[in-house]
């Protein structure tokens, strides 16, 4: 039995001063929750950090998705409009005839409805014949490369036509054909503009690239002509207090794609399908150090709350404890003789429950041989009759000198006295009590050798046996005694189980992965109580057939040799008994297996 932890001495009063003292205490738990603070505060600013910060960058998409949608939608409602204007009769007409009196508010008309910047209507020379704005008219583009790629490609033609001050015209143009001859270009510009205005009500700033990285449209007026580097080439902040600030906004979070005047941003990217161009927007982190520092100071106000409580509870324990410890000393002497005794009883219980165990687990091994020698007897008798079958016949033989036949039947009375032999030896070593020296068992071997002392059992019933067992030994480290007995237990408990039934069947299936595993299993009726299964002296026995400790004494036995024993009912009826016990292998670093905690 395992001894039992050592007793404190518990007659020696506490002295006052053995005590820490109540400044250190006080220091001790003051720097715990100041530690504990800074931990958390600096947890939940990083954690809070990341989370707004995606929320702010998944917002940001959603609105370059919005913005870049709505400038798509722009150019191509305004594609269009070239195509349908070249087809005009009107415009066709004017033209040919060199009459345009009424063509300019025929495209006064026509950008209303649209909703165009402006259109002009060019002759074949590149001269503005016909505009929505008049101060156009006359107006020479001939070298112009929205003019010429339009007579060049006679198809609809885009353009982006630098204007001094940054500015971007949009451009589209298409040539105008009679009789396959181009007798004018159309251009319609459109109005990207109107998304700059928009824009600008926002806090981003939001600027679009085209094919070779120029900003052509920006919510920055000064941006417009320069790429995003250059545009980004922020200066140095203006004083020392601006560049600490900068250098501290972002302590926990992490580093900024870029700054904007100063100030952290990220930087968010769409691809427009649109002739390689870009929109990029740029969100502050103001939003996001603002909501991480509201919840930051809620956290420190909480903390400051602890602390003042936790000085206000240790201030009312400032009482004097000499008389109360002394008080508790008396009363720990009296319980320290009291848990002596009770220490000292239960020890010389627990010696007593082995040794009962011990003899109830022997006692329950010879009640099983008790019953296994009725079955041997009757055994025995028959090789004992075949022998007094086979002495008369050798006698008969010799008297009529035929010696050689006679040997025949000596050779067979060997055998039987072999096999009788075998029988009594195995009860002799079943009868003993099982040692504590643990040594490698082959699993099969066990069984076969209880199967062999239940052969008499098994011979006085029809019972059919089904056994599946690897081709390889199964080397578990246990007592072979004990470990036969488990066995035999299991399958007494399988054979009474199957005494009612009209075609009693045994199933033993053995199998070696990471441990070795024995499963017992009968088509009976299956179990009653699975909760009170291993408890002693619990059976559904009549009285006189069983005492209730087979069970029992087996899962003990099990768990000694570091394993389990498990039951549980078959999907399709009976009761199944698993034997699980760890591998050899697996136990030649330690000493013996001991049972699970």
């Amino acid at each position: 039995m395992p001894s039992s932890p050592p007793i404190p001495d518990l007659t020696t009063p506490v002295e006052p001063e053995a005590l820490p003292s109540r400044g250190l205490v006080l220091r001790v738990l003051v720097a715990f929750i100041l530690v504990t603070a800074a931990a958390v505060i600096w947890a939940t600013n990083a954690w809070l950090s990341e989370r707004f910060t995606e929320t702010t960058r998944v917002r940001a998409d959603l609105r370059l998705a919005l913005y870049s949608g709505n400038l798509m939608s722009e150019l191509q409602r305004t594609s269009v409009v070239p195509l349908l204007l070249a087809r005009d009769p009107a415009l066709l007409g004017a033209l040919q005839s060199g009459e345009f009196s009424l063509t300019s508010a025929r495209l006064i008309s026509a950008r209303r409805e649209i909703e165009a910047a402006s259109i002009r209507l060019l002759d074949s020379s590149g001269r503005t014949v016909a505009a929505t704005n008049r101060n156009l008219l006359g107006t020479s583009y001939a070298n112009a490369p929205f003019f010429v790629d339009a007579l060049r490609s006679r198809d609809t033609v885009f353009s982006a036509v630098p204007l001094p001050g940054g500015a971007t015209e949009f451009l589209y143009s298409r040539v105008l054909l009679a009789d396959a001859r181009p007798v004018g270009v159309i251009v319609v510009e459109t109005d990207l503009a109107k998304f700059e205005r928009s824009w600008s009500g926002i806090l981003d700033a939001v600027a679009v690239t085209n094919s070779e990285g120029r900003i052509i449209l920006s919510t920055e007026t000064r941006w417009r002509g320069l790429t995003l580097a250059e545009a980004l080439e922020d200066p140095q902040a203006p004083s020392a207090l601006r560049r600490a600030l900068q250098a501290t906004s972002d302590w926990a979070g992490a580093s900024p794609d870029a700054y904007l005047r100063g100030d952290a941003v990220m930087r968010a990217d769409a691809r427009l399908p649109f002739r390689g161009w870009r929109m990029v927007s740029l969100t502050s982190y103001d939003s996001v150090r603002q909501r991480v520092n509201a919840v930051l100071a809620l956290e420190i106000m909480g903390f400051a709350i602890l602390m003042a409580a936790m000085f206000y509870l240790l201030s009312r324990r400032a009482r004097v404890q000499t008389a109360a410890y002394r008080r508790e000393s008396a009363e720990l002497r009296v319980l320290n003789a009291r848990l002596l005794r009770e220490i000292a009883e239960r020890e010389r219980v627990q010696k007593d429950l082995a040794v009962a165990e011990q003899t109830l687990a022997q006692s329950s091994k010879l009640a099983a041989l008790g019953e296994m020698s009725a079955a041997v007897s009757h055994e025995l008798n028959q090789p004992l009759a075949a022998m007094k079958t086979y002495l008369a016949g050798a006698r008969l033989l010799l008297q009529r000198s035929r010696p050689e036949e006679a040997l025949s039947s000596f050779q067979r009375i060997d055998d039987l006295i072999e096999r009788m032999g075998a029988i009594t030896r195995q009860l002799k070593s079943y009868a003993r009590k099982g040692g504590e020296a643990f040594e490698e068992v082959d699993l099969r071997a066990a069984l076969s050798s209880a199967l062999a002392m239940m052969e008499p059992q098994l011979r006085a019933r029809t019972v059919k046996i089904s056994r599946s067992v690897p081709r390889k030994p199964v080397m578990v480290l246990a007592d072979r005694i004990r470990l036969e007995q488990v066995i035999i237990n299991l399958l007494r408990n399988a054979l009474d189980a199957t005494k009612s039934v009209a075609d009693p069947h045994i199933d033993l299936r053995m199998s070696a992965a990471e441990t070795a595993v024995l499963v017992v299993e009968d088509n009976g009726p299956g179990l009653s109580d699975l909760e009170k299964l291993f408890e002693p002296f619990w059976t559904t026995k009549k009285p006189g057939e069983g005492t209730g400790l087979g069970l029992a004494i087996s899962s003990g036995i099990v768990k000694d040799l570091g394993g389990r024993l498990t039951a549980r009912n078959g999907d399709a009826g009976g009761a199944v008994f698993e034997v699980k016990l760890p591998l050899a292998a697996d136990n030649k670093k330690g000493e013996t297996p001991r049972a699970a905690e």
